[in-house]
């Protein structure tokens, strides 16, 4: 349950706001995720009583949300920017990427952008607002966070049967010591990220 209640946001010319968030930013391993979603303006109390920033959420609850949220929304969706485009053109122009194709693939047009963070690249024609922490602050943002989340989470764990000695099953591509570690022993996938120090060179972290 969320400390404080978060805000719902609808534009004062009656055009919807959509949320935007992503997911895998600090990996090294792995798409960086975006997801944008636009609530209705009354979400039903189901959805609005566990809706909250995904890092504060349980894996087994952001699963029932995510069904919720792509049941209810008067419109979502997510996309990526894969490991390739990160190392070409670097992880926060990546994440800016990634989200401009979310918000492109929207089947309602919004008339305003909550982007979660501090800064974001203009989507040509609607407006924006950078909200820092966002995602506990607006359910639009927090259900962007959660399918971000949960589409780059399965992602991973499929991908993890592919290459299980990285134990993406737990770390979800994140630089945790175990995930260096076996990339020093087995060297990088096709999904590790180049351009980012994985500790393929002993500079691992403890």
């Amino acid at each position: 349950m969320k400390n404080t209640p978060l805000k719902i946001s609808w534009g004062n010319d009656g055009q919807p706001e959509a949320g935007v968030d992503e997911a895998g930013r600090g990996c090294l391993a792995g798409p960086v995720f975006a997801a944008a979603v636009i609530l209705p303006q009354k979400p039903s109390p189901e959805l609005l009583q566990y809706l909250n920033d995904s890092k504060k959420l349980s894996p087994e609850r952001r699963t029932i949300l995510r069904k919720q949220i792509e049941e209810e929304s008067l419109a979502w969706a997510v996309a990526v920017a894969d490991n390739h485009e990160i190392d070409k053109i670097n992880i926060l122009n990546a994440s800016y990427l990634a989200m401009h194709r979310a918000i492109e693939k929207l089947k309602t047009r919004p008339g305003m952008l909550l982007i979660d963070g501090n800064r974001f690249r203009p989507y040509a024609g609607i407006s924006h607002q950078c909200i820092i922490k966002g995602d506990g602050l607006y359910y639009s943002i927090a259900a962007a966070s959660i399918l971000a989340k949960t589409w780059r989470d399965e992602f991973m764990l499929e991908k993890h049967i592919v290459f299980p000695h990285y134990n993406w099953n737990k770390n979800k591509g994140y630089p945790t010591i175990e995930h260096r570690i076996a990339i020093y022993e087995h060297g990088i996938s096709p999904l590790h990220r180049k351009s980012f120090n994985t500790g393929i060179q002993m500079k691992i972290k403890f």
